[in-house]
């Protein structure tokens, strides 16, 4: 697997302002119990009558103090192949935006394994920055959630530490499409009518034309494994009707300035729509790549626009709070043992 692409469209804007004040504590505190290590290994999902295989990495408790990790023009910080430290570790799968990476929120995913979580993430094929085939078409929305059941079935079946796994115990975490993704996993139906500012009269999209012509291809099935969700500014074509399936606890954020065709009112379209209240989180001065991990130099270079963000804001600081704030919520909802977390090296 080559390292040198392997972001060339991975980052983006972001932003939070006053919310940094107050949740600044929380993450404080957060960080106080974290084991500061991360696993990391790359995987591959072979192929089956589903979908082509799926390649990706992994990120688990380790108990091996983390060091750099070169994959240019990445730099990620864990160890790597190290053995998985835990039994009954709670699973994570992490979906990517438009033309994205599974090392796109490698941070967010650190941060999880460091506090006892296992996170596998994978390029949805078709639409990842290596391959942007089916990028322009229902197509690859209609795959996406078929990719990370696929995901889910290998990390519970096939992958070799499955058994350090709790099967009762998966989250999901979603970013721009990969929160369409989510959303769509968790019981809800897109209706690709209700943004008709994504499809200009004058696009050529070739989605615009599939949805003009009716051309929808059927939503996959709901994969009632997963028990909550972390949704990230994600692309929205859904009103209260399609939410109103989605029964999981949801954290979602959105960015104040948007970006990608999502909005701020799209994300607080979805806020209003789920059956119940989510853990609402509003990013001030937030483009929406600020999300993404920060860049490193060698990726600020070659892929400015993901890494540029609104005057005054801090991304890494941004992201310190924001990975303690999505490790809380899914401590609330599918808690890593005790054992995993003092394994790893995490105060009780």
């Amino acid at each position: 697997m080559t390292s040198t692409g392997f972001i060339s469209r991975l980052h983006a804007r972001s932003g939070f302002g006053s919310a940094f004040r107050w949740l600044s504590t929380a993450a404080l505190c957060c960080a106080a119990t974290l084991a500061h290590a991360a696993g990391f290994a790359f995987i591959e999902v072979p192929a089956d009558q589903d979908g082509p295989a799926l390649r990706g990495a992994v990120w688990s408790p380790c108990s091996t103090p983390p060091g750099r990790i070169d994959l240019a023009p990445l730099v990620l910080q864990g160890t790597r192949d190290c053995p998985v430290t835990g039994p009954g570790l709670p699973l994570v799968v992490v979906s990517h935006g438009a033309g994205g990476s599974a090392l796109g929120h490698h941070d967010t995913a650190a941060a999880l394994a460091d506090a006892g979580y296992v996170v596998a993430a994978i390029h949805h094929p078709g639409d990842n920055f290596q391959d942007m085939s089916r990028q322009g078409h229902l197509s690859a929305f209609a795959t996406r959630p078929v990719d990370m059941k696929r995901l889910t079935d290998y990390m519970l079946g096939a992958w070799p530490q499955s058994k350090q796994l709790d099967a009762g115990k998966v989250g999901f975490f979603g970013f721009s499409r990969g929160g369409y993704t989510g959303l769509v996993a968790t019981g809800a139906m897109p209706d690709w009518t209700l943004r008709p500012d994504l499809c200009p009269p004058l696009s050529t999209r070739p989605l615009c034309g599939e949805i003009r012509r009716n051309e929808i291809p059927a939503t996959p099935a709901p994969d009632a494994r997963i028990k909550a969700a972390v949704i990230v500014d994600p692309l929205s074509v859904f009103d209260a009707k399609g939410l109103r399936q989605v029964g999981v606890p949801v954290q979602l954020w959105a960015s104040a300035l948007g970006g990608d065709g999502v909005t701020l009112n799209s994300v607080e379209a979805v806020r209003q729509g789920l059956p119940r209240a989510p853990d609402w989180h509003l990013a001030a001065n937030a483009g929406h790549y600020a999300f993404l991990a920060p860049c490193s130099p060698a990726l600020a270079e070659v892929a400015p626009d993901i890494c540029r963000d609104a005057p005054g804001f801090d991304r890494v600081a941004f992201h310190q709070v924001f990975n303690a704030q999505v490790v809380q919520f899914f401590q609330r909802h599918i808690p890593a043992s005790a054992t995993a977390g003092i394994a790893a090296g995490k105060a009780p």
